[in-house]
């Protein structure tokens, strides 16, 4: 392994400034008074906004993450990566390699009325909720022609799969399902879900709403594109994902007051829905897999969650050695993105002692001058080496024979995201910086100069594995 424990520790505790969590401290000027929901991280689910992450409200409430020490050896330096060998292996292992890449796909957007695209006080159609211009427009996520063009740029990079932001059932994400699984079925893209904060009542309505997906989208369509992952002994069952799954009792604002969180929901909760979920499904796939969005290796394991796959770009791959060293002897697996860092917006109201504080931009903000017409190039080179530094890092965590994954013959791999434009990580393609028209122009957008950059860079290194 050729992580360093001082690195280590060094990202976990430079983690919170990161997330934009605020500090504890009062705010300057007037009087304290409670801070808003989301800057507390809650979620939103009238708006599909998500709140924190189950890392980002562990830091938040003042937890620790229980990381011990390494076990695993150092190593003085990192060689050099082998990506065609590391294909080779994969390829030997899973015969359906591409559908172990899976897209972050967000199907919430719409046109009339507006979703979305309207965010943090935006007005489209040119000015939009994020910083960069999609080369498709604010479209719509019901529109068969951009499902098209989304399915061709998918399979074209060499991703297999999607994961589906997905808000409870008979609501607009879920209403969408059926016409994107008609569009990726023909393009041999296969479709699984993604379990967000919808409710506060995560627990009570998980195995229900999980044998639902499984039953509407699976047996009713015959499954033909719902994700089944195989392992390297040829057994296959579906894999869910859920965000904001471990979080605290409670948070305390920049203020010093402290409020319940409402969605907080106990270990043994979790474990009722997930051992339901196992039972319900045993007699139907050969392993199903559950996994939290979670670093608190303990709670997870607790929970009855199968493994951890993280969300956050700001989990920097010079942490991932350690937490996949945690994951072994609670016999988890894990799952850490391909990602081409964070470029989040901001709102453009922010009420007075709110406690809100800006994200960081990742790779580092400092290293841009966005008033340059240097500034989008270096962007766009410092993303680029992003997307190879976590594509690497994280097959070589799967193909360490040490670890839980390569132990139990599990490989998956999230690329976060393919259109999350909210938070600037998506790789669906921009429009290139020529041909952004005046209105959008003057809106500062921070467009590169070829839009569709990050999905080359994707599409080249993945054509080494799995072709």
């Amino acid at each position: 392994m050729w992580w360093s424990r001082r690195n280590f520790l060094r990202s976990l505790a430079a983690l919170p400034g990161a997330l934009a969590l605020s500090p504890g401290v009062p705010a300057a000027g007037g009087q304290p008074v409670a801070a808003s929901g989301a800057a507390l991280g809650f979620p939103d689910p009238s708006r599909q906004w998500r709140g924190d992450s189950s890392v980002a409200a562990a830091f938040r409430g003042g937890e620790r993450l229980p990381l011990d020490q390494p076990r695993v050896p150092l190593l003085p330096a990192r060689p050099p990566f082998d990506w065609e060998a590391a294909g080779a292996v994969l390829r030997q292992r899973f015969r359906d390699l591409r559908r172990h890449f899976v897209f972050e796909y967000y199907p919430w957007y719409s046109r009339d009325p507006w979703l979305h695209w309207n965010e943090a006080d935006r007005q489209p159609p040119y000015d939009i909720a994020s910083r960069y211009f999609p080369l498709l427009g604010p479209y719509d996520s019901r529109d068969t022609a951009v499902l098209e063009r989304h399915a061709e740029w998918i399979a074209g990079a060499g991703v297999g799969a999607i994961n589906l932001s997905w808000w409870g059932r008979d609501e607009f994400t879920d209403r969408v399902v059926p016409a994107i699984m008609d569009v990726m079925r023909a393009h041999g893209i296969h479709v699984t879900f993604h379990l967000e904060p919808y409710t506060n009542r995560r627990a009570e309505i998980y195995a229900r709403d999980i044998l639902y997906l499984v039953r509407e989208y699976g047996d009713r369509r015959h499954w033909d594109c719902f994700l089944l992952l195989e392992d390297a002994a040829g057994r296959s069952g579906p894999v869910f994902k859920s965000f904001r799954t471990i979080v605290t009792r409670t948070v305390t604002d920049c203020h010093g007051l402290t409020f319940p969180v409402p969605d907080y929901t106990a270990d043994a909760e979790w474990r009722r829905a997930t051992d339901t979920v196992h039972e319900e499904l045993r007699g139907d796939f050969d392993r199903v897999t559950l996994l939290a969005d979670s670093l608190d290796f303990t709670r997870t394991q607790a929970s009855g969650f199968d493994g951890i796959a993280i969300y956050d770009n700001f989990v920097e791959p010079a942490l991932w050695p350690g937490a996949a060293a945690e994951c072994l002897p609670r016999d988890l697996v894990f799952s850490f993105n391909v990602n081409p860092g964070f470029d989040g917006i901001e709102p453009r109201r922010v009420p007075p002692d709110s406690c809100y504080r800006p994200p960081r931009r990742l790779p580092d903000d400092d290293l841009f001058d966005w008033s340059s017409s240097l500034g989008p190039i270096r962007a766009a080179r410092a993303s680029t080496g992003r997307i190879r530094e976590t594509a690497e890092a994280t097959l070589r965590l799967q193909l360490d024979p040490s670890l839980t994954n390569a132990r139990k013959g599990f490989f998956l791999t999230y690329v976060n995201s393919f259109n999350e434009w909210h938070e600037g990580h998506q790789f669906e393609p921009m429009k290139n910086l020529a041909d952004l028209r005046p209105q959008e122009r003057a809106l500062d957008y921070r467009n590169p100069p070829s839009g569709g950059y990050r999905l080359r860079a994707l599409g080249e290194m993945l054509k080494l594995v799995v072709e």
